[in-house]
């Protein structure tokens, strides 16, 4: 009876974090679905995942931050790969996204050709513009442009004596402006309004690679867009003194395209940010959590050690300096304070096709809720 009554205590202490982190989960299966095709460049995952943070914020009672509709509509270059996908090597048929994946700046190619050695990785044919590389990991990507070769990325295990006879069907199609949507939320302040905090994530993923394979990107970064929708909700039903807006953005994968569009079209006021929080990755977190930024705004870095060592929310935070590796980076470039924070430990999976939800444990999903909803209290002072 007293561990059942222990139970009840701990479930009715923290009702919040058990329903966000089930939201959280319901919100991780529908962005890594099939339906959405990887949030990328083909069959409309990207503006079907922008379709579902706008209703998501609609629903939870966010203002749209121009005071019209969620999304900020701008474009950018992309190679894409919509239609067939099939690479024959030495006479085995390889298997797109477990086997091998296209090399994303690759023109599309129907043809065979006989591939020449040139060192113990790289095989080519001059003459077609081929090349192939072997590696003993699969790692797919996004480009802004076309080249004048079709390169092919296949697993050492996935074939047996050395790659000589090729044969290609390879579709892509280089969109020069691709349509796209920055989605932006504002929960207003009832005190201190024009002081505001930040989150953001980027929701867009590497899509499609053929009409059969898409990548789901659970880790990178349904797990960023889980953890800010969730958040969103909660201040949405909690509003602070400052207001706190919420950006989830398109093109990071090409470039950090959306983060950049934004601060060179922005609908706030960046002087106005007290601080910004972008995650990326962050469906782990064993071996703690890396803050980028740490060195730059060492008061706000302190603070944020001080909040997990007082509360041991994580075993770890570890400092990291500047670094132009997620959505964070333009924003600092106009001056606005922010960090960028990614967990560490767990799945290794990462822009391959193994990185699904199902795989994703969410490890230290509840601390790093609360211990952003501490720090945002504290910065708020």
């Amino acid at each position: 009876m007293k561990k059942y009554l222990f139970i009840l205590f701990l479930l009715q202490a923290n009702p919040v974090l058990s329903q966000d982190i089930r939201t959280a989960r319901k919100i991780l299966d529908t962005l890594t679905s099939k339906t959405m095709w990887g949030r990328g460049y083909t069959k409309d995952g990207m503006s079907k995942a922008a379709d579902f943070i706008s209703s998501s914020f609609k629903a939870y009672g966010l203002s749209p931050m121009n005071g019209k509709t969620f999304k900020q509509h701008f474009s950018y270059p992309a190679n894409t790969f919509p239609g067939k996908m099939a690479v024959r090597l030495n006479g085995k048929s390889l298997i797109p996204g477990k086997e091998f994946v296209v090399m994303p700046e690759s023109k599309g190619l129907q043809g065979r050709a006989r591939l020449y050695q040139k060192d113990s990785i790289t095989f080519i044919h001059p003459e077609q513009r081929i090349i192939l590389l072997l590696s003993d990991k699969l790692t797919w990507s996004v480009a802004p442009e076309q080249s004048d070769y079709t390169g092919i990325t296949v697993l050492k295990t996935a074939i047996s004596g050395k790659p000589q006879d090729i044969e290609l069907d390879i579709e892509n199609r280089l969109q020069p402006e691709f349509q796209a949507s920055n989605i932006c939320g504002l929960v207003k302040g009832t005190s201190k309004s024009d002081s505001i905090l930040v989150m953001t994530a980027h929701y867009d993923h590497l899509g499609g690679m053929g009409a059969d394979i898409y990548f789901p990107g659970a880790n990178d970064n349904a797990s960023g867009v889980s953890l800010l929708l969730t958040l969103a909700r909660y201040y949405a039903r909690h509003p602070q003194p400052y207001s706190i807006a919420f950006l989830c953005f398109a093109g990071e994968e090409d470039g950090l395209a959306g983060s950049k569009y934004f601060t060179e079209h922005p609908l706030l006021d960046l002087r106005k940010i007290r601080f910004l929080t972008n995650v990326d990755m962050v469906g782990t977190g064993e071996n703690g959590i890396t803050v980028v930024n740490a060195t730059v705004h060492l008061k706000e870095f302190t603070l944020l050690q001080k909040i997990n060592e007082e509360k041991k929310y994580l075993v770890k935070i570890n400092p990291r300096g500047k670094a132009a590796n997620s959505d964070h980076y333009f924003f600092t470039e106009k001056g606005v304070p922010a960090f960028f924070l990614y967990t560490q430990g767990g799945i290794s999976a990462y822009h391959d096709v193994n990185d699904a939800a199902f795989t994703l444990p969410f490890t230290e999903y509840e601390d790093l809720f609360r211990l952003f909803v501490d720090f945002h209290k504290e910065l708020m002072k």
